[in-house]
């Protein structure tokens, strides 16, 4: 009866054994390094984002979206009349993605992938003018044409749970290494 091939190969002494316990200690600190502070520092920074949502019928739906963080919450702009305020309004379960800018000047001459944060929450339509939204709204204007920051709704966002974060909080280089980029986050 012959040896089976796992224990043949854990008999040979592995020459690749230094860089697997480097590649552990690697993923392990970066996981255990990034506190829920720098990742709403990055969702500070950012402004673009990715929202997802379901339809009335139960169909997801993704948009591309501007957003601006104020007081650990996200706030969108979105006309009125748009499916997001109508169906957001009637189930209040949302996703998002946020993409993060990595590699200043080199990603014009290299093609280097944004970090990102994902996470669920709760979201609330406001309606155009709300007062309770106004201190958001001025922050959000500079990111909105000028003949619709009067008249959007807007939708507040809360995440829940966790930041399933990648390429946040470490180095460029650690981005190639997806088990060390990954990192979970509690939004708290």
């Amino acid at each position: 009866m012959s040896t089976p091939i796992s224990r043949r190969r854990s008999a040979a002494p592995s020459t690749s054994a230094p860089a697997e316990r480097a590649e552990r200690r690697r993923e392990k600190t970066a996981s255990s390094r990034l506190r829920s502070d720098q990742v709403w520092q990055s969702l500070d920074r950012a402004s673009v984002a990715v929202l997802g949502h379901v339809t009335h019928t139960g169909q997801p739906r993704t948009s591309g979206v501007v957003y601006k963080s104020f007081t650990r919450r996200l706030y969108v702009a979105v006309a009125p009349d748009s499916w997001k305020a109508r169906q957001i309004a009637a189930d209040h379960h949302v996703s998002m993605t946020v993409l993060v800018r990595r590699g200043g000047l080199l990603s014009l001459l290299f093609p280097i992938p944004p970090a990102t944060i994902t996470f669920h929450g709760t979201a609330v339509v406001h309606s155009p003018g709300a007062p309770e939204v106004r201190p958001a709204l001025a922050k959000l204007k500079r990111l909105l044409p000028p003949e619709s920051a009067q008249s959007s709704c807007l939708i507040e966002i809360t995440p829940e749970g966790e930041f399933l974060t990648y390429g946040i909080g470490v180095s460029l280089m650690s981005m190639r290494h997806p088990a060390a980029a990954r990192a979970r986050v509690p939004v708290a």
